[in-house]
């Protein structure tokens, strides 16, 4: 096995040195044995009539053969072209010695002698090759990952091909639930029914099942999921046809499982078949306006930056705190205007919502049509130990901006909300509360512009998502952090929820909280045992030992929930869109509210952290804190013991 590798292993140039030495030798023998195969017999005239050309094979046949590219080709990846390639090579060659023999006068030689050796050179050469290849393959598949690939179709035969040129991982069965493939033979791998795999794992040593169907839909492959789930066995899925083989990528990518075949993600257990959006809906805010986005670099922001500029606004302006955040989406958007060739003026602003003559300044100049208030600080914890700040933000920042939309006379304004708003027991679903009836006091004043809200649960991938957590913990051989054992959520992919976002805000009318469809709540542990599961992983039990995965509980954090809500009340109806909904929500006249929020922002102003909770529960008539204040700074100066909690 040493040898073989370290055969393999040579250099490209020492690997092309050696071909043409055995060739060098070779190719005289297989003359001469065309020689003895025409006369039955090799004898002394023989040898002096034919010694030229036995000689001048190797000096005329190496020359064409470089020429012919003959050993430029990549062993590892011949496939049957490569026999017209050698019909050619050997032909030319032969070519050469026929002429060579007819310059010299060479007397009395047979044809025959010249067909055999012609036929013999190109089955030593075809032969030899193929031989090479499946040395060299035989290699690699000693340390290769036995994968299983579940699906026999279009994309698992490609995906097939394509890991059979690499060396990290080798296809050893097929499976399929279509009875009419299995016990086929694809590219010389059988086809096996998916019942058949617990068997096939322990006989085979595979290690992964690679899912390559990629026309299935999300419920589809939800089931498949959890038939695999108890086989303890890594999962990959591969993306659609045509971007499983790209040209800008190498098959080890492919192999390694990277932005080609990657893990399984949340998207894929939650099973969730989107709808399919209401172009109508899409584009009647934004074509030909001019948008603004707010929190333009946060991961809901960007996401709709995304999707508005496919809907070719004539502007689209950036607006954010964070100059990275900022500068990434203005790159990310100008290449794919360049891409699409979209005709979109892109304005980005450093600022905050925050900033009254700014943001009135933005507004007026360009003539906005479209907001998109996406800016907020959204992480519980974090907030909770910073309260003041958080009621500045995403309460009179959402004040300020709202009020500048009004003074440019803006059409529409759509408030990107949360679940964590209905009956909130933490500061953040409180200004997000607040933020609401703000917009909804705004909007039954007289003003041209239509306040509308979008409630819905976490998103995939967003900040402080627990999912790229938990597969961190995991890679690292845990433990997985979980606050506690009964916690759910609701969740949605990023642009499925940007998606609908847009479409609901082309239904508001005015004051209107819209919900989002979130589908079923999703318990956290058995989310983070089923990505333990199809990581081929076990969680860790008396029985389990070692190298299992421990779920540790960490208790709920300052604020937190275990259940998350939609609706207040019980009053949602329908929409136009199956999976949107309008609310019927309690408000608060603007008269009323008004001197609430100059109370609030002075208790702001003079850092009065219980005046502001005070201030809190009492606009927000739902809220009911979950936990005492936690601002380090208020625990400090009352000389309270208590830590904070981790933040995580």
């Amino acid at each position: 096995m040493n040898a073989m590798k370290s055969l393999v292993d040579l250099s490209r140039w020492r690997k092309q040195l050696l071909a043409a030495a055995v060739d060098f030798i070779l190719l005289p023998l297989i003359f001469f044995a065309a020689i003895w195969t025409r006369y039955e017999t090799i004898n002394f005239d023989l040898l002096r009539q034919y010694a030229i050309l036995i000689a001048a094979t190797p000096v005329i046949t190496i020359p064409v053969f470089i020429r012919t590219g003959l050993y430029h080709a990549v062993i590892r990846f011949i496939d049957h072209k490569f026999v017209y390639v050698v019909f050619g090579a050997v032909t030319a060659s032969l070519l050469c010695l026929a002429t060579l023999a007819a310059f010299t006068h060479i007397p009395n030689l047979s044809r025959a002698v010249f067909g055999m050796y012609w036929v013999g050179a190109i089955l030593y050469v075809v032969v030899s090759r193929f031989f090479a290849r499946g040395y060299i393959l035989h290699a690699a598949d000693s340390s290769a990952i036995a994968v299983a690939i579940y699906g026999a179709g279009k994309a698992g035969a490609q995906l097939a091909s394509a890991l059979g040129a690499g060396s990290d991982f080798v296809p050893v069965v097929f499976v399929d639930d279509k009875k009419e493939l299995q016990h086929a033979m694809i590219g010389g791998i059988k086809v096996f029914s998916p019942d058949c795999l617990p068997d096939l794992i322990a006989k085979k040593g595979i290690k992964q099942i690679l899912l390559a169907m990629p026309s299935l839909s999300h419920g589809q492959q939800k089931r498949i999921l959890e038939k695999l789930e108890p086989l303890r066995v890594k999962i990959k899925v591969t993306p659609p046809i045509g971007s499983l083989v790209d040209e800008s990528m190498g098959t080890a990518q492919i192999g390694l499982g990277g932005q080609k075949l990657r893990d399984i993600g949340l998207e894929d257990l939650l099973g969730r078949d989107t709808a399919i959006p209401d172009p109508r809906l899409l584009a009647k805010c934004i074509r030909g306006k001019t948008v603004l986005v707010t929190g333009a670099g946060g991961s809901i922001g960007s996401e709709l930056c995304r999707q508005l500029i496919r809907q070719q606004p004539v502007r689209l302006i950036l607006l954010d705190m964070s100059e990275f955040a900022l500068y990434s989406i203005e790159q990310e958007l100008s290449g794919l205007c360049k891409q699409l060739a979209l005709d979109v003026q892109i304005m980005p602003f450093l600022g905050s919502v925050c900033e009254r003559e700014k943001c009135q300044r933005i507004l007026a100049t360009f003539a906005v049509d479209t907001i998109y208030h996406a800016a907020a600080y959204k992480h519980v914890p974090l907030v909770e130990h910073n309260p003041i700040e958080g009621v500045r933000n995403n309460v009179f920042g959402t004040l300020t901006i709202a009020q500048a939309a009004l003074a440019a006379q803006v059409k529409c304004f759509v408030l990107i909300s949360t679940d964590k708003a209905v009956r909130p027991t933490n500061v953040m679903g409180a200004t997000k509360r607040l933020a609401e009836l703000i917009l909804q006091a705004l909007a039954r004043q007289s003003g041209g512009t239509r306040f509308s809200m979008v409630r819905f649960g976490n998103v995939l991938g967003s900040s402080g998502s627990v999912v790229p957590l938990f597969r961190q913990q995991i890679q690292k051989g845990g433990p997985i952090t979980l606050t506690h054992p009964e916690i759910t959520r609701y969740f949605m992919t990023i642009p499925e929820a940007a998606q609908l976002v847009l479409q609901a805000g082309a239904m508001g009318e005015g004051g209107d909280v819209f919900l989002l469809d979130m589908g079923e709540p999703v318990k956290i542990l058995d989310l983070a045992r089923r990505m333990v599961h199809l990581s081929g992983l076990e969680i860790k039990s008396e029985a389990s030992g070692d190298g299992a995965i421990e779920i540790e509980h960490v208790g709920l954090r300052p604020g937190e929930k275990l259940y998350e809500e939609l609706l207040i009340g019980n009053n949602a109806e329908g929409t136009e869109h199956p999976l949107i909904m309008r609310a019927q929500e309690a408000e608060i006249p603007w008269s009323h509210l008004q001197p609430l929020l100059q109370k609030l922002e002075q208790s702001c102003i003079a850092f009065d952290y219980q005046a502001v909770r005070a201030m809190l529960i009492h606009i927000v008539a739902e809220y009911a804190p979950q936990c005492g204040i936690e601002d380090p700074i208020w625990l400090a100066q009352n000389k309270i013991d208590d830590k904070p909690a981790i933040l995580h």
